[in-house]
C-alpha cells in the first residue's frame, strides 16, 4: 500500500490513487506551486492586488488625496494598472480594478488623487 505524499496517511481505494483525499491533493499542489519561482504573471498579479488593496485603504469616501511617498512606502507600484480613464478635462486616471489614481503636484509635493470607478465613466472614453 502507498501513502499520501501530503499527510503520509495510508491510501485506500484504487490501486493508482495518489492522495488520500481531495483536500490533500489540493494542498499538496498548492504547496508545490508556492515553492516554485514566481512567474511573471504571478508577480504582476501580486502587484495589482497590492495596489488595489492600498488604493481601497486610502480611499474610503470615493475621492481622496494622499502623498505619493506614503503609498510608495507601503509597496504601491504605479506602473502596474489594469486600465485607464481620460476625463473630459484631459486628466488621465490609471486604475487597479475599480480604484483609480492620478499623480498631481500640490504645494511642491507629489500626491495621488484617488477615485473610485463610477458608472458614467463607461460612456466617456474608458479604454
Amino acid at each position: 500500500m502507498s501513502s499520501c505524499p501530503y499527510c503520509n496517511e495510508v491510501i485506500t481505494g484504487r490501486s493508482d490513487k495518489k492522495y488520500c483525499s481531495p483536500y490533500c491533493k489540493s494542498a499538496y499542489h498548492y504547496r508545490q506551486s508556492k515553492q516554485k519561482e514566481s512567474s511573471l504573471f504571478r508577480t504582476i498579479d501580486q502587484h495589482l492586488k497590492n495596489n488595489r488593496r492600498l488604493l481601497k485603504l486610502y480611499n474610503k469616501a470615493g475621492k481622496a488625496t494622499v502623498r505619493k511617498a506614503t503609498l510608495l512606502a507601503e509597496g504601491f507600484v504605479p506602473k502596474y494598472f489594469t486600465h485607464y480613464w481620460k476625463a473630459q478635462n484631459g486628466n488621465l486616471y490609471l486604475f487597479c480594478y475599480e480604484y483609480g489614481f492620478m499623480e498631481v503636484k500640490e504645494n511642491d509635493a507629489l500626491k495621488y488623487v484617488l477615485i473610485t470607478w463610477q458608472n458614467y465613466m463607461e460612456r466617456s472614453g474608458e479604454t
